[in-house]
Formats: C-alpha cells, structure tokens, sequence
C-alpha cells in the first residue's frame, strides 16, 4: 500500500487510532509557531507507546542541526521531516537517521531542485502558501509532483482528504501520502472516522492501481 503519514499529532488517543487504522506514519510537529506543536517531553511520552512497524516523523523548520539531533534523541523518532530552507550540506550534518526533505510547490517549484538532496529517504511536496513552511491544506498542481517522482520517492501532501486521495494516487502515483488537517476536527484534533476512511481510500486506490498495472509497474517498484 502507498505510505500514509498523519501529522500534527498532539495526543495519546490520537496515536492511538491512527495506529488501529493502519498509518505508516505519525508525524510530530516541533516548530513552535505551529498550532499542531508538541513539546519533546509530550511526544516523548505518546511515541514510547507507538508500535515500532510505525515511522514516528518529528517536523522542523530551519533548526539548529544541534537542536534537532537532541529532540530526535529526547523523543525516539525514527525519522526527520525538514520543512524550511535546509541546505544539502545541513542534511549530511544530521548523520544517518533517515530524513524527508519538504518542498513548498507554487508557481516557481522546479522539480530539478530536488536532485541536489541525493541523501534524503523521500521528498514531501506541499501546496505554496507565502508565510508558511508547511501544513497549508492547500492542493497543488499534481503534474510537477508526478515529474518530481523522476528525483526520488515522493510524499505527496497538501489539501488531501478521504474525498480527493483517491484522485491524487491514481494521477501521481507517490511513494506515501500526508494527511493533517484533512482528518482534523479542530487544529490538532484528529477524528477517527475520517482517519480510517482516509486509509481506506488510500487501500482501494493502491489495490485498483496494482490490479491494473502489469507486474514490475512504477506503483509496486515504490513499495
């Protein structure tokens, strides 16, 4: 199945039902200006339950590389999300922990740009909003996505809800996708039902693409 990450968890129960819904992933927001931030000492908390299959992704956005390695290291997650202006060079300097590096997509987005990044895990692609790093719940244009899956494995993220996910595999064919706001009741509250019904489109969208596909196609060489 596509890789599903749901990001912006702040609670225990939260985790927990993303967990019973089968997420790949659980992000954990580190930038103090968002509303969906954690502290480390509360992530540390909520990951020491999460099952180890699960990625636990913790987000930042133009931090210290010092900072940054001592949160991973206070908290447990097993990946990084960098969300701001990090250079090639700042991403050598986290070592060998798997890193996803996070690209605003506006008008001017080159997908070139993403091959100096040769050491990150993935590449997440997010709707441009002037101001924000991230998080926007904003769609994009999912052709410069697609062209991006020539650099890499791509995450796809912005906008998407159990309405549209469907759509979005079956035009981009990404590595995983990233859900925040589209399975929230309120900034930072997940709903339950819409996170399974999330997944679940994410399950029927991959299977109609894998029984449709010959053997050896661009959706199972992802996996």
């Amino acid at each position: 199945m596509v890789h599903v990450k749901i990001c912006g968890i702040r609670y225990a129960e939260d985790a927990e039902e993303a967990v019973k819904a089968e997420a790949t992933a659980l992000g954990f927001n580190f930038w103090k200006r968002s509303p969906r931030y954690i502290a480390p000492e509360e992530a540390a908390r909520i990951i020491a339950s999460v099952p180890e299959p699960v990625w636990t992704v913790g987000v930042f956005v133009d931090e210290a590389p010092e900072r940054v390695l001592e949160i991973a290291q206070k908290t447990g997650v097993s990946t990084l999300q960098l969300h701001g202006s990090e250079s090639p060079e700042y991403l050598e300097r986290l070592g060998p922990i798997p890193i996803i590096k996070a690209f605003k997509v506006g008008k001017d987005f080159q997908p070139e740009q993403l091959r100096r990044y040769h050491t990150a895990t993935a590449f997440l692609l997010d709707g441009f909003v002037a101001g924000l790093p991230g998080g926007t719940g904003r769609t994009f244009d999912w052709s410069l996505a697609e062209k991006a899956g020539s650099y890499g494995r791509i995450i796809l993220a912005g906008g998407l809800t159990p309405a549209n996910v469907v759509m979005a595999i079956r035009q981009v064919r990404p590595w995983g996708v990233d859900v925040c706001s589209g399975v929230e009741r309120e900034p930072g509250k997940k709903d339950p039902r819409q996170m399974r019904e999330f997944i679940q489109a994410v399950r029927a969208a991959t299977e109609a693409l894998a029984t449709a596909s010959p053997a050896g196609s661009a959706l199972e060489r992802t996996s």
